[in-house]
């Protein structure tokens, strides 16, 4: 397979830049994955869709301001405005940083630009907005696709500080600054383990008045955590699919979640995955444990694309994807590749809003 075999036609304006007032408004396209119809409806009626005695995984990771903008070297960082982050980058010695893996000891994988100009040894300061630094890394590290490896100096308070010197990480396609009111939206209403990148954006559009009806049906509804970093949103390099390798990512399983999950199994019902990381994280589980859902914590580089053989998956909901995206090929791993490329095509002319901030997907 070629990453070729994965495009689609996407005009820009179709990209969401803005979350809606209403979480639940999010138009939802239904696909039977048996025999490839669709429909068109509101998530606000997604509940609808599920059955008593279904199980609800949710990804209940919380996304942390992991993106800085500081200055090379040691001595006091100025202030940078947070109103245009893309111009901080052409300012003589600034930085731009992702967090995207912790790695234990103060040590993170991290994404950062200039890339070319920060080579191992170089020090790197973050400053909040009045100038007082708060933050200190050393770059240890080079990946082989340009990451890099930070280690900060350690600080007790070290989550309190990147909280006053990072900022909400939105997605590149999102062409606005991040803004006070993304912090709390570019959340889901269940997000509680800090550690994630990015926002497991299918979870985005519940409410608790949505979760409340949901329990009211008689499904179970579980959660996991997977922290999104690099394996979920780093693009595809190789042009033939099968030569792609993703990044590690740290999940848990909780043991309850996993004797709810396999109690499921066993009984014949259903388990509903919110989100491409639940489905990454319960497969990569299931395969590792025999087809059983192992309880513990680990860490994940699956990679999911047609001809892979899910065990623990049965319906998914999920957002709409990038083209060439390994998030796409586990879409269609799932629900066929031409059934999906056909939906995908339905929701471009229906106008359907795409990607983090944008509506979503059913496959049942």
């Amino acid at each position: 397979m070629l990453l070729s075999d994965f495009d689609f036609v996407l005009p820009e304006e179709l990209i969401a830049q803005e979350p809606l007032a209403d979480r639940s408004a999010s138009r939802m396209l239904v696909l039977n994955r048996t025999n490839g119809a669709f429909s068109d409806t509101e998530f606000r009626h997604f509940p609808q869709h599920l059955r008593a005695g279904d199980v609800l995984v949710l990804n209940n990771s919380r996304v942390f301001p992991a993106r800085l903008f500081g200055q090379r070297g040691g001595s006091r960082a100025q202030p940078v405005s947070a109103r245009n982050p893309a111009a901080r980058n052409f300012l003589k010695g600034r930085v731009e940083v992702l967090l995207t893996r912790q790695l234990g000891g103060g040590e993170w994988e991290a994404l950062a630009r200039p890339g070319r100009k920060l080579g191992i040894g170089e020090k790197l300061t973050f400053a909040d907005d009045s100038g007082e630094p708060l933050l200190e890394a050393e770059i240890v590290g080079r990946g082989e696709y340009g990451e890099r490896k930070l280690r900060f100096e350690q600080a007790s308070d070290f989550f309190a500080r990147l909280d006053r010197v990072g900022h909400i990480p939105l997605p590149p396609y999102i062409e606005r600054a991040d803004r006070p009111s993304d912090r709390e939206r570019y959340q889901t209403v269940f997000a509680r383990s800090t550690g994630s990148a990015a926002a497991p954006t299918a979870g985005l559009h519940f409410t608790p008045a949505i979760l409340d009806e949901i329990h009211e049906r008689g499904v179970d509804v579980v959660e996991v955590t997977l922290h999104v970093g690099l394996g979920t949103f780093q693009p595809l390099r190789e042009q033939q699919v099968e030569a792609n390798q993703l990044h590690l990512e740290s999940y848990e399983i909780a043991p309850q979640a996993a004797d709810t999950i396999n109690a499921a199994l066993a009984a014949g019902r259903r388990i509903v995955a919110v989100g491409t990381t639940v489905v990454r994280t319960l497969e990569h589980a299931a395969h590792a444990g025999g087809g059983t859902l192992k309880p513990g914590p680990g860490e994940t580089e699956i990679f999911i694309y047609p001809g892979f053989d899910f065990r623990i998956v049965g319906a998914l909901l999920t957002n709409f994807h990038l083209p060439r995206s390994s998030l796409l090929m586990l879409v269609s791993a799932f629900a066929g590749r031409s059934a999906v490329l056909r939906a995908y095509e339905h929701s471009v002319k229906e106008k359907y809003r795409f990607f983090s901030y944008g509506d979503c997907m059913f496959v049942e």
